[in-house]
C-alpha cells in the first residue's frame, strides 16, 4: 500500500487488516500521519516503512496486490513549493510501482482522480470524457501528474502484460482528513466549530458530489477483485451534487456554529461543477454509495470535534 498513512490508505489499511490480509505500508509522510495508522501498528499482519515512492525501491517476499495512494491530494499540498515533488510522485511513483508489480505478478490499482477532467464541459463526467485541463495551470503538477501515471498503467499493462485497475476518485471526506488541507469539508467543519468564519471561495454556486470515505474504499476494493477483464478507469464517486454554499450552509446549522459565511476570490482553474457518471460501476463493480451526506457529515464532524476539543464534549461555544 503505498500512501497508506494518508487519508484514504489509512482506511484502506484497515479495512484490508480486517479482512485478514497482510499488509505493508509505505509512506514518506508528505501529508499522512502515524496517528493515521497508530491503531494498526502492533497487529501481526501490518506492518510500516516509511519510504519515498519516487526514488527506487524494493520489496522482499511475494506481493499479490498494489495500492497506489501515494500523492498530495489537496490544492494546498500538491501546488505551489510541492509542485515539482507533486509531479515526480505521480510519475516516478507510478513506474516504480508498475515495475515492482511487474517483478511479483501482482495487480496493481492505481488511485486517480476527478481533476483528470479538469473544469469539464461534459455534466456529469463519465469515463469516456477526455477533460479540459490547463496544462500549464498551478493545477497541473497535480491534474497532469494522475493524466500521465494513468497513461503510464496502459501501457504497461498493453507492453508488458501488467495487471492494472484505474479508479478516478471524487471528492472523498470523513475521519482522518487533515485539519489544514484545504479541502472544503475539512475547512468548512474546523471553522464552524471554531467560531470562525467559513471562507468560500467564489459565489458558492459551484458544485461537488461528496462521497464517505467507506463507500470509497469499498469501490477500490471491488475494483481490485473486479479480475483481469476490467482494468477500468471508472469513477468512484457519490452522484449527488451539491453546491459549496449549500455545503457551507449545512455545516454551519449542523455544529450549531455561530460562525458567519463569508466569500473570497476564486483559486485559478477551480472547476465549476463536478458530478461523477457511476453508470460503469454500477455495471461492472456492483457498486454505488450507500452513505447520505448528511450522515457522512455527523460523522465527520464528531471526528472533528474529538480532535479539536478531545478533554470536552457537546456543542462548541463560539
Amino acid at each position: 500500500m503505498a500512501g497508506g498513512s494518508g487519508f484514504l490508505g489509512s482506511h484502506l489499511c484497515a479495512a484490508l487488516v480486517r479482512s485478514g490480509q497482510e499488509v505493508l505500508c509505505i509512506d514518506n509522510h508528505c501529508t499522512g500521519c502515524r496517528e493515521n495508522i497508530r491503531a494498526l501498528l502492533p497487529l501481526a499482519n501490518f506492518s510500516y516503512r516509511e519510504q519515498n515512492v519516487a526514488l527506487p525501491f524494493s520489496v522482499d517476499g511475494k506481493i499479490d496486490q498494489i495500492y497506489n495512494l501515494a500523492c498530495p491530494a489537496s490544492p494546498a499540498t500538491y501546488g505551489g513549493k510541492n509542485a515539482i515533488f507533486t509531479t515526480k510522485t505521480c510519475v516516478l511513483g507510478a513506474i516504480h510501482l508498475l515495475d515492482l508489480a511487474k517483478v511479483h505478478g501482482a495487480t496493481i490499482l492505481q488511485a486517480s482522480t476527478s481533476e483528470v477532467y479538469g473544469d469539464p464541459t461534459v455534466h456529469p463526467q463519465s469515463e469516456s470524457y477526455r477533460g479540459n485541463v490547463n496544462c500549464i495551470g498551478v493545477r497541473a503538477c497535480y491534474d497532469e501528474g494522475k493524466r500521465c501515471a494513468e497513461s503510464l498503467f496502459f501501457d504497461y499493462h498493453r507492453s508488458e502484460g501488467v495487471d492494472i485497475r484505474v479508479v478516478r476518485i471524487f471528492n472523498t471526506y470523513g475521519p482522518n482528513m487533515v485539519m489544514n488541507d484545504g479541502r472544503v469539508v475539512s475547512n468548512f467543519i474546523c471553522q464552524a466549530l471554531l467560531g470562525k468564519d467559513v471562507t468560500v471561495f467564489g459565489d458558492g454556486a459551484q458544485t461537488r458530489s461528496f462521497c464517505y470515505v467507506d463507500d470509497c474504499i469499498d469501490c477500490m476494493r471491488a475494483a481490485m477483485a473486479s479480475g483481469p477483464n476490467f482494468t477500468g478507469p471508472v469513477n468512484c464517486g457519490n452522484p449527488v451534487e451539491i453546491s459549496i454554499g449549500e455545503l457551507a450552509r449545512m455545516v454551519v446549522a449542523k455544529t450549531e456554529s455561530p460562525s458567519r459565511i463569508v466569500f473570497c476570490q476564486l483559486p485559478a482553474d477551480d472547476p465549476f461543477r463536478r458530478c461523477p457518471d457511476i453508470s460503469l460501476a454500477r455495471q461492472r463493480l456492483g457498486w454505488s454509495p450507500r452513505i447520505s451526506l448528511k450522515n457522512g457529515l455527523d460523522r465527520t464532524i464528531a471526528y472533528f470535534r474529538a480532535k479539536l476539543f478531545p478533554n470536552r464534549a457537546g456543542r462548541v461555544e463560539p
